[in-house]
């Protein structure tokens, strides 16, 4: 927690004077840590400098590990997520946290609190395939929690693209779309062509050998020749999620400005 010698110096500074507000403020943004045992560190202001607040990665923590995390978080967050839960470890995680919800396809558990304040802008979410439905699903569930209007259009891979084609009208309303896929990869650069909107292109694992565990299609997202795709990190539906509310967020605050 924030040492109470440093808020005093601090809070003297501003009745003083000798601090601005704004001074002030900038400084608290990277002061209040919380430890929780011997094994984590809490950034309870997270959310100030960056919009987002702290989730828990919950794969290669155990179940006792990630309940007192969530505990430790739960007094200063109206939601408390923690993504890549299985299904086993959530059934003894929600033995120690009451009222902890589960997502199984998105693997991700959270306690709500309260609802999330209804951030701008609508976040469309397309998979190629049904494979590639985890992913996309972690995508749709964070941004979801986080207060943005999600909505979703699942296998419209280009095998079939007369699936995507019957469903422009998601792409239109959407104000940034998150592509995922598996195989080659190539469904963000089709969408990108149609769209009129940034593109985060979330590469997956799905795939036969030469696909090599989602390396194929990240490199075709990457070398797409569609301008407006910036790509994330193989089965990164997370990352992709605060990519897209991050350019909303900015987006609003330019309009505001």
């Amino acid at each position: 927690m924030l040492e109470s010698t440093q808020l005093l110096h601090l809070l003297q500074g501003v009745a003083q004077g000798q601090v601005s507000p704004e001074i002030a403020l900038d400084r608290l943004k990277h002061l209040d840590t919380e430890l929780v045992a011997d094994f984590a560190r809490l950034d309870h202001h997270r959310s100030l400098r960056t919009g987002f607040p702290e989730v828990i990665w919950g794969q290669d923590k155990t179940p006792d590990q990630i309940a007192k995390i969530i505990q430790a978080m739960q007094s200063r967050q109206g939601i408390v997520m923690a993504t890549r839960i299985s299904s086993e470890v959530y059934g003894q995680v929600r033995q120690q946290v009451r009222d902890l919800r589960y997502f199984p396809l998105a693997r991700i558990c959270a306690l709500v609190r309260q609802s999330p304040p209804s951030q701008p802008g609508t976040i469309g979410i397309l998979t190629a395939g049904t494979s590639d439905l985890p992913v996309a699903e972690e995508a749709a569930v964070t941004a979801e929690l986080c207060g943005f209007e999600v909505h979703r259009l699942w296998d419209v891979g280009v095998a079939g693209i007369h699936r995507l084609l019957q469903n422009r009208a998601i792409l239109d309303r959407a104000d940034v779309l998150i592509v995922v896929a598996g195989m080659e990869g190539a469904l963000p650069s089709v969408v990108a062509g149609l769209a009129d909107c940034p593109i985060v292109a979330v590469p997956t694992s799905v795939g036969y050998g030469a696909s090599f565990a989602g390396l194929a299609p990240l490199l075709t997202m990457l070398n797409s020749c569609a301008a407006g795709v910036g790509v994330v990190n193989i089965d990164n539906g997370f990352g992709a999620a605060i990519l897209a509310g991050q350019i909303l967020r900015t987006a609003n605050r330019l309009g505001h400005s």
